[in-house]
């Protein structure tokens, strides 16, 4: 397995993007990314995929994401196009907070990597002909932008590749996938944290959203995350606690009331047991 670094196709470090058409007629050589993720849009034919020694069928309309040491390549293409956005996964940490409770953001550029990365994993967005004709007049567009490098192409593309990166997780929303229904009831699940971990959430809240029972969110949850909901709600709310404490001067008893947490002493509690110091320290030692 060779390992592919993003400098292989863009030396442009303050720009970590990169799109192009691939058209494979051959097999292609087994790989990982080191330093990036990669987005891929099948625009025609079909091929097998081998992911970490898995084959599966991808074919026109297809679309899924490749993260970190993912093995894999591509054998027996067939009229086989597809479109490659490789980027560094800060560029969707920087986009606004609502594109994390979409559930099909958390199932297609979150949820599928991190488990095809971990097992065997065949489900993957399948786009209407409808649908691919808008992504693929989307791509062509930024395949230009990209080629031409005009003044402001950087700002461009970034702004079309959140508009895709959000046409593609409405589209996730609305069932164009073979999902299994766990990770479905998972994206609903983590969707709903990310949307409210600020204010009062129960268990029974998070179940209900993802209409599954408490037992079987807690299983699916161990299953696809190795943690529980309540420990992910709870990093949440101590990553949120760190931010405030680095950028503002709100006391520790108004930052637990502003990050869910009922009392400054459980917080403090917590962010000890998490960070090994008080919240008082961590705001000196920033």
């Amino acid at each position: 397995m060779t390992d592919v670094y993003l400098n292989w196709f863009t030396r442009d470090e303050h720009f970590p993007f990169f799109i192009q058409y691939g058209g494979h007629e051959e097999d292609t050589f087994d790989h990982s990314h080191v330093d990036f993720s990669e987005l891929v849009i099948v625009l025609n034919g079909h091929a097998t995929h081998i992911v970490n020694n898995e084959e599966s069928f991808i074919k026109k309309g297809n679309v899924f994401v490749i993260n970190g040491s993912t093995s894999h390549a591509y054998k027996e293409p067939q009229d086989f196009k597809i479109c490659n956005i490789m980027y560094k996964p800060e560029m969707l940490e920087s986009a606004g907070p609502d594109l994390r409770t979409l559930n099909g953001f958390q199932a297609l550029f979150i949820l599928e990597p991190f488990y095809r990365n971990i097992t065997t994993y065949k489900s993957k967005l399948n786009l209407s002909i409808s649908s691919l004709e808008y992504v693929t007049s989307l791509i062509s567009f930024m395949v230009g932008e990209y080629e031409a490098k005009l003044p402001g192409h950087q700002t461009l593309l970034a702004s079309r590749f959140m508009e895709l990166v959000v046409y593609l997780s409405r589209h996730y929303d609305n069932g164009e996938t073979g999902l299994d229904s766990g990770l479905i009831h998972l994206a609903n699940a983590v969707s709903y944290i990310e949307d409210h971990y600020l204010e009062p959430i129960a268990l029974e809240d998070v179940a209900a959203k993802s209409n599954i029972s408490i037992r079987h969110l807690n299983r699916i949850f161990k299953a696809y995350y190795q943690t529980t909901p309540i420990a992910y709600l709870q990093r949440l709310r101590l990553e949120r606690a760190c931010m405030l404490l680095k950028q503002t001067h709100l006391s520790v008893t108004d930052i637990s009331y502003a990050c869910g947490f009922n009392d400054s002493n459980y917080l403090a509690r917590q962010f000890k047991k998490t960070y090994g110091m008080s919240p008082q320290a961590y705001r000196k030692n920033r």
